[in-house]
Protein backbone atom coordinates (compact mmCIF):
# COMPACT_ATOMS: atom_id res chain seq x y z
CA UNK A 1 0.00 0.00 0.00
CA UNK A 2 1.36 3.43 -0.95
CA UNK A 3 0.41 7.00 -0.06
CA UNK A 4 1.73 10.18 -1.69
CA UNK A 5 1.01 13.57 -0.13
CA UNK A 6 1.04 13.82 3.64
CA UNK A 7 -0.53 17.19 4.33
CA UNK A 8 -3.16 18.05 6.92
CA UNK A 9 -5.69 15.58 5.47
CA UNK A 10 -3.31 13.15 3.75
CA UNK A 11 -1.31 12.35 6.91
CA UNK A 12 -4.26 11.17 9.02
CA UNK A 13 -5.62 9.27 6.01
CA UNK A 14 -2.27 7.52 5.61
CA UNK A 15 -2.12 6.62 9.29
CA UNK A 16 -5.38 4.73 8.86
CA UNK A 17 -3.69 2.57 6.21
CA UNK A 18 -1.00 1.38 8.60
CA UNK A 19 -3.42 -1.44 9.43
CA UNK A 20 -3.32 -2.74 5.85
CA UNK A 21 -1.68 -6.20 5.62
CA UNK A 22 1.80 -5.84 4.17
CA UNK A 23 2.34 -2.36 5.56
CA UNK A 24 2.43 1.14 4.15
CA UNK A 25 4.97 2.97 2.00
CA UNK A 26 4.77 6.78 1.95
CA UNK A 27 6.31 9.70 0.10
CA UNK A 28 6.10 13.46 0.45
CA UNK A 29 8.32 16.26 -0.79
CA UNK A 30 8.79 17.21 2.88
CA UNK A 31 10.72 14.47 4.74
CA UNK A 32 9.29 15.72 8.04
CA UNK A 33 5.79 14.82 6.84
CA UNK A 34 6.92 11.25 6.18
CA UNK A 35 8.52 10.98 9.61
CA UNK A 36 5.20 11.99 11.18
CA UNK A 37 3.51 8.82 9.85
CA UNK A 38 5.22 6.55 12.35
CA UNK A 39 5.34 2.91 11.33
CA UNK A 40 5.34 3.54 7.59
CA UNK A 41 8.26 2.84 5.28
CA UNK A 42 9.53 5.89 3.44
CA UNK A 43 10.20 5.79 -0.31
CA UNK A 44 12.87 8.01 -1.82
CA UNK A 45 10.51 9.03 -4.61
CA UNK A 46 7.22 8.34 -6.35
CA UNK A 47 8.75 5.87 -8.80
CA UNK A 48 10.24 3.74 -6.05
CA UNK A 49 6.97 3.79 -4.13
CA UNK A 50 4.98 2.72 -7.20
CA UNK A 51 7.34 -0.17 -7.85
CA UNK A 52 6.73 -1.57 -4.36
CA UNK A 53 2.95 -1.48 -4.06
CA UNK A 54 -0.21 -2.46 -5.89
CA UNK A 55 -2.30 0.52 -4.77
CA UNK A 56 -1.35 4.19 -4.48
CA UNK A 57 -3.42 6.92 -2.82
CA UNK A 58 -2.57 10.44 -3.99
CA UNK A 59 -3.52 13.43 -1.85
CA UNK A 60 -1.52 16.40 -3.12
CA UNK A 61 -2.34 20.07 -3.46
CA UNK A 62 -3.51 20.75 -7.02
CA UNK A 63 -3.86 19.52 -10.61
CA UNK A 64 -0.22 20.19 -11.48
CA UNK A 65 1.00 18.11 -8.56
CA UNK A 66 -1.47 15.32 -9.37
CA UNK A 67 -0.27 15.24 -12.99
CA UNK A 68 3.34 15.20 -11.83
CA UNK A 69 2.79 12.28 -9.43
CA UNK A 70 0.79 10.23 -11.94
CA UNK A 71 3.35 11.02 -14.64
CA UNK A 72 6.14 9.68 -12.43
CA UNK A 73 4.13 6.52 -11.79
CA UNK A 74 3.57 5.98 -15.50
CA UNK A 75 7.25 6.67 -16.30
CA UNK A 76 8.32 4.14 -13.68
CA UNK A 77 6.71 1.33 -15.66
CA UNK A 78 4.80 0.16 -12.58
CA UNK A 79 1.05 -0.29 -12.92
CA UNK A 80 -0.53 0.05 -9.50
CA UNK A 81 -4.16 1.09 -9.12
CA UNK A 82 -4.02 4.85 -8.43
CA UNK A 83 -6.72 6.62 -6.43
CA UNK A 84 -6.56 10.42 -6.68
CA UNK A 85 -8.13 11.98 -3.60
CA UNK A 86 -7.27 15.59 -4.47
CA UNK A 87 -10.09 17.77 -5.80
CA UNK A 88 -9.13 18.56 -9.40
CA UNK A 89 -10.59 20.26 -12.45
CA UNK A 90 -13.39 18.37 -14.27
CA UNK A 91 -11.28 17.30 -17.31
CA UNK A 92 -8.28 16.11 -15.28
CA UNK A 93 -9.40 12.57 -14.29
CA UNK A 94 -10.18 11.53 -17.86
CA UNK A 95 -6.91 13.01 -19.08
CA UNK A 96 -5.02 11.07 -16.41
CA UNK A 97 -6.82 7.84 -17.30
CA UNK A 98 -6.05 8.35 -20.97
CA UNK A 99 -2.36 8.81 -20.23
CA UNK A 100 -2.05 6.13 -17.57
CA UNK A 101 -4.47 3.47 -18.80
CA UNK A 102 -7.58 2.19 -17.02
CA UNK A 103 -5.99 1.94 -13.56
CA UNK A 104 -7.03 5.40 -12.37
CA UNK A 105 -9.79 6.24 -9.90
CA UNK A 106 -10.78 9.78 -9.08
CA UNK A 107 -11.80 9.42 -5.45
CA UNK A 108 -12.07 12.85 -3.79
CA UNK A 109 -13.07 13.05 -0.17
CA UNK A 110 -15.46 15.05 1.98
CA UNK A 111 -15.20 15.42 5.72
CA UNK A 112 -12.12 17.61 6.19
CA UNK A 113 -9.42 16.99 8.78
CA UNK A 114 -12.01 15.96 11.36
CA UNK A 115 -13.22 13.08 9.19
CA UNK A 116 -9.67 12.11 8.23
CA UNK A 117 -8.66 11.88 11.89
CA UNK A 118 -11.75 9.87 12.80
CA UNK A 119 -11.70 7.64 9.71
CA UNK A 120 -15.20 8.82 8.78
CA UNK A 121 -14.52 10.46 5.42
CA UNK A 122 -16.90 10.16 2.48
CA UNK A 123 -15.32 8.98 -0.79
CA UNK A 124 -16.91 9.79 -4.15
CA UNK A 125 -15.32 7.42 -6.63
CA UNK A 126 -15.15 7.53 -10.42
CA UNK A 127 -13.79 4.52 -12.31
CA UNK A 128 -14.61 1.07 -13.59
CA UNK A 129 -16.65 -1.30 -11.46
CA UNK A 130 -13.64 -3.64 -11.28
CA UNK A 131 -11.28 -0.97 -10.02
CA UNK A 132 -13.87 0.34 -7.57
CA UNK A 133 -14.29 -3.16 -6.14
CA UNK A 134 -10.50 -3.47 -5.81
CA UNK A 135 -10.27 -0.15 -3.95
CA UNK A 136 -13.28 -0.42 -1.67
CA UNK A 137 -11.62 -2.28 1.20
CA UNK A 138 -8.74 0.20 1.20
CA UNK A 139 -11.07 3.20 1.26
CA UNK A 140 -13.11 1.59 4.03
CA UNK A 141 -10.11 1.96 6.35
CA UNK A 142 -10.30 5.73 5.87
CA UNK A 143 -14.01 6.42 5.47
CA UNK A 144 -17.50 5.29 6.33
CA UNK A 145 -19.35 6.43 3.18
CA UNK A 146 -17.97 5.09 -0.11
CA UNK A 147 -19.99 5.86 -3.24
CA UNK A 148 -19.31 4.60 -6.75
CA UNK A 149 -20.40 7.71 -8.61
CA UNK A 150 -19.81 6.31 -12.12
CA UNK A 151 -16.98 6.23 -14.66
CA UNK A 152 -13.72 8.13 -14.33
CA UNK A 153 -14.55 11.79 -13.71
CA UNK A 154 -17.82 11.11 -11.91
CA UNK A 155 -16.21 11.24 -8.48
CA UNK A 156 -14.86 14.70 -9.20
CA UNK A 157 -18.22 15.88 -10.54
CA UNK A 158 -19.95 14.67 -7.37
CA UNK A 159 -17.36 16.38 -5.15
CA UNK A 160 -17.79 19.66 -7.02
CA UNK A 161 -21.58 19.46 -6.69
CA UNK A 162 -21.22 18.70 -3.01
CA UNK A 163 -18.88 21.65 -2.48
CA UNK A 164 -21.11 23.97 -4.50
CA UNK A 165 -23.79 23.37 -1.87
CA UNK A 166 -21.32 23.84 0.97
CA UNK A 167 -19.76 27.10 -0.16
CA UNK A 168 -22.99 28.69 -1.35
CA UNK A 169 -24.36 27.75 2.08
CA UNK A 170 -21.39 29.46 3.73
CA UNK A 171 -22.25 32.61 1.78
CA UNK A 172 -25.88 32.35 2.85
CA UNK A 173 -24.75 31.78 6.44
CA UNK A 174 -22.82 35.05 6.26
CA UNK A 175 -26.01 36.84 5.24
CA UNK A 176 -27.76 35.28 8.24
CA UNK A 177 -24.86 36.32 10.47
CA UNK A 178 -25.04 39.94 9.34
CA UNK A 179 -28.79 40.00 9.83
CA UNK A 180 -28.49 38.47 13.30
CA UNK A 181 -25.72 40.91 14.25
CA UNK A 182 -27.74 43.89 13.06
CA UNK A 183 -30.68 42.64 15.16
CA UNK A 184 -28.43 42.52 18.24
CA UNK A 185 -28.41 38.71 18.49
CA UNK A 186 -25.71 36.35 19.75
CA UNK A 187 -24.37 34.90 16.48
CA UNK A 188 -22.70 31.97 18.22
CA UNK A 189 -26.04 31.01 19.80
CA UNK A 190 -27.62 31.18 16.35
CA UNK A 191 -24.91 28.85 15.06
CA UNK A 192 -25.62 26.38 17.83
CA UNK A 193 -29.32 26.39 16.95
CA UNK A 194 -28.50 25.81 13.26
CA UNK A 195 -26.16 22.90 14.02
CA UNK A 196 -28.74 21.36 16.38
CA UNK A 197 -31.67 21.53 13.98
CA UNK A 198 -29.61 20.50 10.94
CA UNK A 199 -28.58 17.37 12.85
CA UNK A 200 -32.28 16.59 13.27
CA UNK A 201 -33.56 17.50 9.80
CA UNK A 202 -30.50 16.80 7.67
CA UNK A 203 -30.00 20.45 6.74
CA UNK A 204 -29.98 21.84 3.18
CA UNK A 205 -28.72 18.60 1.67
CA UNK A 206 -31.82 16.70 2.76
CA UNK A 207 -33.78 17.93 -0.28
CA UNK A 208 -31.34 15.99 -2.49
CA UNK A 209 -32.79 12.73 -1.19
CA UNK A 210 -35.65 13.22 -3.62
CA UNK A 211 -33.16 11.97 -6.21
CA UNK A 212 -34.15 14.17 -9.15
CA UNK A 213 -34.18 17.79 -10.29
CA UNK A 214 -37.05 17.24 -12.75
CA UNK A 215 -40.32 19.15 -12.17
CA UNK A 216 -42.65 17.36 -9.79
CA UNK A 217 -45.88 15.85 -11.02
CA UNK A 218 -49.14 16.19 -9.03
CA UNK A 219 -49.09 12.50 -8.06
CA UNK A 220 -45.47 12.53 -6.84
CA UNK A 221 -45.34 11.96 -3.06
CA UNK A 222 -42.77 14.76 -2.78
CA UNK A 223 -45.23 17.31 -4.20
CA UNK A 224 -47.19 17.68 -0.97
CA UNK A 225 -44.03 17.79 1.14
CA UNK A 226 -42.33 20.44 -0.98
CA UNK A 227 -45.51 22.48 -1.35
CA UNK A 228 -45.56 22.76 2.43
CA UNK A 229 -41.83 23.61 2.43
CA UNK A 230 -42.39 26.37 -0.13
CA UNK A 231 -45.30 27.84 1.84
CA UNK A 232 -43.21 28.03 5.01
CA UNK A 233 -40.05 29.04 3.19
CA UNK A 234 -41.57 31.89 1.21
CA UNK A 235 -43.28 33.21 4.35
CA UNK A 236 -40.10 33.12 6.43
CA UNK A 237 -37.86 34.39 3.66
CA UNK A 238 -40.29 37.25 3.10
CA UNK A 239 -40.12 38.18 6.77
CA UNK A 240 -36.31 37.87 6.77
CA UNK A 241 -36.00 40.15 3.73
CA UNK A 242 -38.38 42.61 5.38
CA UNK A 243 -36.30 42.60 8.58
CA UNK A 244 -33.11 43.04 6.55
CA UNK A 245 -34.59 46.09 4.84
CA UNK A 246 -35.52 47.58 8.21
CA UNK A 247 -31.97 47.03 9.51
CA UNK A 248 -30.32 48.14 6.24
CA UNK A 249 -28.67 44.74 5.66
CA UNK A 250 -28.18 43.60 2.06
CA UNK A 251 -29.32 39.97 1.59
CA UNK A 252 -29.12 39.19 -2.15
CA UNK A 253 -29.13 35.40 -1.68
CA UNK A 254 -32.25 35.61 0.47
CA UNK A 255 -34.01 37.71 -2.17
CA UNK A 256 -32.98 35.27 -4.89
CA UNK A 257 -34.18 32.31 -2.82
CA UNK A 258 -37.52 34.00 -2.18
CA UNK A 259 -38.04 34.48 -5.92
CA UNK A 260 -36.89 31.00 -6.93
CA UNK A 261 -37.64 28.64 -4.04
CA UNK A 262 -40.61 27.00 -5.74
CA UNK A 263 -38.67 26.28 -8.92
CA UNK A 264 -35.74 24.97 -6.88
CA UNK A 265 -38.08 22.49 -5.21
CA UNK A 266 -39.49 21.33 -8.56
CA UNK A 267 -42.86 22.99 -8.08
CA UNK A 268 -44.80 24.91 -10.75
CA UNK A 269 -44.55 28.69 -10.75
CA UNK A 270 -47.31 30.45 -8.84
CA UNK A 271 -49.26 32.91 -10.93
CA UNK A 272 -48.84 36.51 -9.75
Amino acid sequence: MGFVGLGSIGAPMARRLLRWPGGLVVHDVDPRACAAVKGAEVATGVAELASRVGFVSVMVRDDDQVRDVVGQIVASGARPLVAVHSTVAPPTPAALASAAGPRILDAPVSGSVIGADAGTLAFMVGGTAEDFAAAKDVLALMGTRIVHAGPVGAGTAMKLARNLLQFVSFTAAFEAQRLASAAGLDVRALGEVVRHTDAVTGGPGSVLLRGSSEPLTPDDPWTGVFTHVRTLGEKDLGFAVELAAQLDVDVPLARYALAHLGRALGLPEVAP
